[in-house]
């Protein structure tokens, strides 16, 4: 398989958050799938934990208390164990397009069959074991359709599995990351020639213009 052409990626202080593990699960699991596709960004993560190790050579040892192995193996015990029951629950994630893979990102996360969200629109709800309240969700949109236009209460990370999309500031295909916030107006169209396909986190919500659009956005949690 030729190496995808990635033109958008997550920016430094994201890949900083992930590799320093400081980011909500939401926001995690959207760079991890970009990771999966990004050789760029794994070699840019890779030197940030290396610096992170480096500086933490120079700092001070902090005093441990004598049961502090203890207490740490038992709280990795308790971190464990819910995500074990939750893997055995699982629903793998729906169907995609021949030719078209789940990345390993979502490989221990609950997914939703695909449930309409509009003429030549899907969506499925992602249930992360280790972060249940994260706002995650899968797109599917048809060619020539596209989503109302909208910006956004908080953030919004998408990361294109499929297809492409242009939302009148770029062209999106497969392996490209987008971040918005509530400085970006947009309204992503599918190119013609195939579906597009993404995964999607939400912090906030996206604030849609139209009064049929907020409704079906409410609907389904977006």
């Amino acid at each position: 398989m030729e190496p995808l052409e990635i033109r958008h990626h997550p920016p430094d202080e994201l890949l900083l958050g992930y590799a320093s593990g400081a980011l909500p699960g939401g926001t995690r699991v959207v760079l991890a799938t970009h990771l999966e596709l990004c050789p760029d960004c794994q070699a840019r993560v890779t030197a940030l934990r290396a610096l992170g190790g480096a500086l933490l050579q120079d700092e001070a040892a902090a005093p441990l208390s004598d049961d502090a192995l203890a207490r740490a193996l038992a709280r990795i015990d308790e971190l464990q164990a819910p995500a074990t029951v939750a893997l055995r629950k699982a629903n793998p994630p729906p169907p995609l397009p021949a030719g078209a893979v789940w990345p390993r990102a979502l490989r221990d996360a609950s997914a939703t069959r695909w449930r309409w969200l509009g003429p030549g629109m899907r969506w499925s709800r992602v249930t992360l074991p280790d972060a249940p309240e994260a706002n995650v969700f899968l797109l599917r949109i048809g060619a020539g359709k596209y989503l109302p236009s909208h910006t956004h209460t908080g953030t919004e990370l998408t990361q294109i599995l499929y297809g492409r999309f242009h939302d009148g500031r770029a062209l999106f295909g497969p392996g490209d990351f987008d971040l918005t916030d509530g400085d970006v107006h947009h309204q992503p169209v599918v190119q013609d020639g195939s579906e597009c396909i993404c995964v999607a986190a939400v912090d906030g919500k996206l604030a849609f213009d139209g009064l049929v659009a907020r409704w079906l956005g409410g609907m389904v949690g977006m």
